[in-house]
């Protein structure tokens, strides 16, 4: 059994490794194959996903135990190649006052049966509780007995978490706060209009900051993922609505959101939407995973996310003192390891500029991560492939950037 802890910077702690949670939602079969013919999830795995989202959100007692056989069936795939499931308990945690309930006595059975599996990572707690199109807020208050019955009874060694709609305002979310140890929301701004996914018609990938922002905020002291865009319903023709266009956000969208996420102070990404079959290819509908996507945009980004490089910076508390941009439309984030200090920057808009970083401690030079420059150089870099330099003068240095760029800058201290 794997026991999951939250440390006292909001970093997830599995089995004792402080980690950056990636997760897909869904992730593929777990008995599935890639295009190529090698097992579907020792290809997510070896990218550096961590976390599948498995479960089911319709726990019935007449069928709870062909339900928790099929759980396990599916988190002993993802162990064995070292995943972990993030197993949804739909809306089990939502329980009336009464203690004797038949929905209490079904999460027990439910958790008593999974809790020491060693493939489960967290539990998935109701789907967007406060979401203005269900026909009635999920209740706070039911959420919160059934988060102290899991968590105080049945299992204290996983967390639960609970992810928004991209609506509501922080006051309205934060009511929820006595029912999760993580929280956070979905904003899908790739869209035809772009926005209408948080009610915000126009708008584009920058809205994932706001978002990020106001869950934050909502969470109070807690941890917060933010979950982004593979595909969702309004990039799909529907019987009621066959006029929408499939869109998908391109590495460089994709890539700049995950980076906005972070600055605004995710702690762990969800990447939803790999299983909607009916905006794939045909191949990849027959394989029952968006595996076009995976390799054009979700692969490169992860690998980059998870590298030793960038990894450290992603669950690096942030430093005291922060840098700043010369321009209103720069985000950043300054963050402090013992040997490192790192600047994460994300344009949001504007124009392709240079733009001005100050307010950095004594460092002579640094590095952006992931870019790459190589001979013919002089010395020394001539002969060898290194991340491309900056200089740094006086705690401040330049470099251009232009809309959706997103830069990690590492500093030797």
């Amino acid at each position: 059994m794997s026991t999951v802890t939250i440390d006292k910077t909001g970093v997830l702690v599995v089995a004792g490794t402080r980690v950056f949670p990636i997760v897909l939602s869904e992730g593929p079969p777990h008995d599935g194959k890639t295009p190529s013919g090698r097992d579907a999830l020792a290809e997510v795995a070896s990218a550096g996903v961590g976390f599948l989202r498995t479960g089911t959100a319709d726990w019935r007692l007449d069928a709870a135990d062909r339900q928790i056989a099929a759980e396990r069936a599916r988190l002993d795939a993802a162990a064995g190649h070292g995943l972990h499931g993030w197993t949804r308990l739909g809306d089990l945690t939502n329980l009336p006052p009464r203690t004797d309930a038949p929905r209490a006595f079904l999460l027990a059975k439910v958790v008593n049966a999974l809790e020491g599996h060693r493939g489960l990572g967290i539990w998935k707690g109701v789907d967007e509780p406060a979401n203005p199109f269900r026909p009635a807020p999920v209740p706070a208050a039911g959420l919160a007995r059934g988060y102290q019955l899991l968590r105080k009874e049945l299992d204290t060694r996983h967390p639960i978490v609970i992810i928004q709609a991209p609506r509501g305002t922080a006051a309205e979310l934060a009511r929820y706060r006595p029912a999760f140890d993580l929280t956070g929301a979905d904003v899908y701004p790739v869209s035809y209009p772009p926005g209408t996914h948080a009610g915000k018609r126009g708008s584009g990938p920058g809205l994932v900051g706001d978002v990020t922002r106001k869950m934050v905020a909502a969470a109070g002291s807690k941890p917060v993922w933010t979950t982004l865009q593979i595909a969702w319903s309004g990039v799909a023709p529907s019987k009621t609505n066959p006029e929408r266009v499939p869109r998908f956000p391109s590495l460089h969208d994709e890539r700049f959101m995950a980076y906005q996420a972070i600055v605004a102070g995710a702690r762990g990404l969800v990447f939803f939407g790999g299983h909607m079959t009916q905006v794939m290819t045909p191949g990849d509908a027959e394989l029952g995973w968006n595996w076009t996507f995976w390799e054009q945009v979700l692969r490169p980004l992860v690998t980059e996310l998870t590298s030793s490089a960038v990894r450290p910076a992603l669950m690096a508390p942030n430093a005291a003192a922060q840098a700043h941009a010369s321009v209103k439309d720069v985000e950043l984030a300054t963050r402090r390891t013992g040997s490192f200090l790192y600047v994460i920057a994300v344009r949001r808009g504007g124009s392709v500029s240079k733009v001005s970083f100050t307010g950095l401690p004594k460092v002579k030079s640094g590095r952006v991560l992931h870019e790459y420059v190589q001979s013919p150089l002089p010395p020394p870099l001539g002969g060898k492939q290194v991340f491309r330099p900056v200089a740094v003068r006086d705690g401040a240095f330049s470099d251009w950037l232009g809309p959706l760029d997103a830069r990690v800058y590492r500093f030797a201290v």
